[in-house]
């Protein structure tokens, strides 16, 4: 999977890979087709939804057509969730024009336009995993001492699902066997392999081009295990623009405003709002 020859054999554009780890339908595909209208060749999209479902819905239209993936049974909390974000990553790494990863979901939503997000990633020296030592029962907590001496606790990390990651992150993550064998077999609920396999790894292996930060943006001030959904009424410029604006980061070594390029949990009832927004506040067309 890795190149030997430095230089392609044909003229190409870089492009990021959308992968979206659904459930079954994708609700917001309407939204994602605005978004996407107008840059083909400079995207890749995989979808991943469960085996069980075979309704056409997760296609959504003409943009998401066959973009379905060989999928396997996800549950919530179980590793078979981290199985299924590496078969995206296999799947997505077969076009070699893909130099870019976002794993995204169904109940995600862009917070700028193409432009700006493509520019965002592929300008950006860094990849973008949130790993974090975490104190208490949900972070350190979590640790099972039978992994040492392949992981420590001192090398025990914890972040959000929703990453994105560059070729050489994604190669490794797809082939590799001896952490994702130790996670499978010592990080079971009440460890959830999803926040803690990637951001261990990538934080052991790859820290110095790691940001550390999540590129979604989620709502976790309500506590508890999920975060707050966005119903209809919810949706409104502010909101949008607090997620776009509202937060501060660092951004190839400079401080930034722009620090999420996605956002979630979005219900499918928010569609015909956020399409009425999207033209004025992320700029669609």
């Amino acid at each position: 999977m890795v190149p030997r020859v430095r230089d392609f054999p044909f003229k190409r554009r870089p492009k990021i890979a959308f992968m979206f780890l659904t459930r079954g339908s994708l609700p917001l595909a309407p939204l994602w087709e605005r978004f996407f209208e107008g840059h083909e060749g400079s995207y890749s999209i995989y979808v991943h939804s469960q085996p069980s479902f075979n309704a056409t819905a997760p296609e959504g239209g003409p943009i998401f057509q066959g973009r379905r993936v060989p999928s396997k049974q996800v549950e919530w909390g179980k590793f078979n969730m981290v199985e299924a974000e590496r078969r995206l990553l296999a799947n997505a790494l077969l076009d070699l024009s893909n130099e870019r990863f976002v794993l995204l979901s169904e109940s995600c939503i862009p917070l700028y336009n193409f432009t700006t997000i493509y520019n965002y990633i592929m300008n950006s020296a860094n990849t973008f995993t949130e790993s974090y030592d975490l104190l208490g029962p949900v972070g350190r907590g979590r640790y099972n001492k039978r992994m040492k001496p392949w992981v420590t606790l001192g090398q025990w990390r914890k972040g959000s699902q929703w990453f994105e990651v560059d070729r050489e992150i994604a190669i490794d993550i797809i082939s590799d066997q001896k952490y994702s064998n130790l996670f499978k077999r010592y990080c079971k609920p009440a460890c959830y392999s999803d926040e803690h396999y990637l951001p261990t790894f990538v934080a052991m292996k790859y820290w110095w081009k790691n940001e550390n930060r999540t590129l979604t943006w989620v709502d976790w001030a309500k506590g508890g295990p999920h975060p707050t959904k966005f119903i209809r009424p919810d949706v409104t410029e502010d909101l949008l623009n607090m997620m776009r604006n509202g937060t501060k980061c660092e951004y190839n070594g400079r401080p930034s405003k722009m620090c999420y390029m996605f956002a979630r949990k979005f219900l499918p009832g928010t569609l015909d709002r956020l399409l009425r927004f999207a033209p004025k506040v992320m700029k669609f067309g």
